[in-house]
């Protein structure tokens, strides 16, 4: 199954220092091995998010450059109306989240894919929408 990466875990491989908790490492090495395996799914929206803010040209083209290697998933209309959906029957079970929450999850379900994210707020829509996280496999340790 391919995988959508939600901002948080490129945010976190990208931008922040790496290997700063186990917790960490194991997400980072999970997007590496998922990368690899060829199952990486990207949205337009989120390569947006990652991009927006970065002041330094340097370090923007960098991270463009790098994220030029994944296509887009495309995004139609039929998926923000799900995503307008999912928003309804979660606030219905009186969870609250996003619209760009529940657009990815809307692209994820219309792809067939499940959701590598770091945002505790999945796990809650996951009990009321048809979403699959995927969860990172335990690396072997060292030595």
């Amino acid at each position: 199954m391919n995988v959508l990466i939600d901002t948080s875990v490129w945010s976190l491989a990208f931008r922040r220092a790496r290997g700063s908790s186990r917790a960490d490492a194991q997400i980072v090495a999970e997007l590496t091995e998922l990368i690899q395996e060829g199952r990486v799914l990207l949205m337009g929206p989120i390569r947006q998010e990652l991009l927006s803010g970065i002041s330094d040209a340097r370090q923007f083209k960098i991270l463009r450059d790098r994220l030029r290697a994944f296509n887009d998933l495309g995004i139609h209309g039929l998926d923000y109306e799900r995503a307008a959906e999912f928003s309804t029957i979660c606030r219905r079970a009186g969870v609250q989240g996003s619209h760009f929450d529940f657009l990815i999850c809307s692209v994820a379900a219309a792809n067939g894919a499940s959701i590598l994210t770091m945002d505790k707020d999945f796990k809650r829509y996951a009990k009321h929408i048809p979403v699959t996280l995927h969860e990172a496999r335990e690396q072997p340790k060292p030595g």
